[in-house]
């Protein structure tokens, strides 16, 4: 049995309900609408028939607030409640950090990386170059992080990736979301790197301003991608291929398949001892987020990545 600790909660954030849930295979409906997400209860609800993965489990829960710590664990089935995050070193096989505040995640996950405990960190890794430079460090030195966006594995954009070549030669891509560029832009980048085998991005620009993001993304090979991330809109997230012999819309919607399909491949890494996602990925990701902030920092200067 593969046991598991989870990291979390920050405000807006519902993983710390929605992941142990998926994996243990229990939930209460009403304590996790109460929580503030409905929205969770109703994709669990959704797919009760196929909640569990078989032979892990979540165990162990630490969040800043022993209240909050004590719901989640009553919600989804969680035996142990810490009052400190290193409490679960020598009690967990791998650690999923659910916090999406990545001014605290770092001096988190130096806990379990220095233990040399399996560490998931949920999106986005960084939003600094030195941290991310910590991470990469310690990625090159064999420590097991592995960090993406669970848009690496919609199945919306999966099914799409099966059919690029009855497109032909692909001219543009566009991607829009809602919410801010450093933790949601990153959703669209990780769904557009995979459907394009995670190309070498080799210039960055940020053309409009905070709030209604327009990035664009030049690759090695001369093909551009436009990304919109826009606080004012309808919750969206979509994708668009054009080629030359045809086009698709994405339209992203399962959230629960997309998190079930990540926790598992975290949880198959844990077995073979290494991530099944290079860091390497993560890390061009993460470059690239950065350099698009750096652009509009800057005034839409066109921002080149080495």
């Amino acid at each position: 049995m593969i046991k598991l600790g989870v990291i979390g909660l920050t405000p807006g954030n519902g993983h710390p309900y929605s992941w142990p849930a998926i994996i243990n295979g229990s939930f209460h409906s009403e304590e996790i609408s109460q929580a503030g997400y409905p929205g969770i209860s109703t994709y669990l609800t959704a797919n009760r028939d196929l909640l569990g993965i078989d032979g892990a489990q979540v165990t162990h829960i630490w969040t800043h607030d022993a209240a909050i710590s004590g719901h989640i664990a009553k919600a989804v089935a969680i035996s142990n409640v810490v009052a400190r995050p290193e409490e679960m070193i020598g009690q967990v096989d791998g650690v999923l950090l659910l916090r999406d505040d990545p001014e605290q995640v770092l001096a988190l996950s130096r806990l379990f990386i220095d233990a040399g405990i399996p560490l998931f960190v949920d999106k986005p890794l960084a939003t600094n170059a030195a941290d991310l430079a910590y991470f990469s460090e310690q990625a090159a030195r064999g420590k097991f992080i592995m960090s993406c966006s669970s848009m690496r594995y919609a199945t919306e954009c999966r099914a799409v990736k099966n059919e690029l070549g009855a497109l032909g030669p692909l001219v543009l891509a566009t991607a829009v979301g809602k919410k801010d560029w450093i933790k949601y832009g990153v959703h669209m980048l990780e769904a557009l790197f995979m459907l394009l085998d995670d190309p070498t991005p080799v210039a960055v620009q940020h053309v409009s301003k905070a709030d209604k993001d327009i990035v664009y993304v030049e690759f090695s090979d001369g093909f551009r991608a436009t990304l919109h991330l826009f606080m004012d809109i309808s919750l969206t997230f979509q994708l668009s291929l054009f080629g030359k012999d045809g086009w698709r819309l994405i339209d992203v919607k399962n959230w629960y398949g997309m998190f079930r399909d990540n926790i598992s491949e975290f949880i198959r890494s844990v077995r073979e001892g290494k991530p099944r996602l290079a860091f390497e990925k993560t890390e061009t990701i993460i470059r690239t987020l950065l350099a698009a902030r750096e652009s509009l920092e800057q005034g839409g200067r066109v921002i080149h990545l080495s």
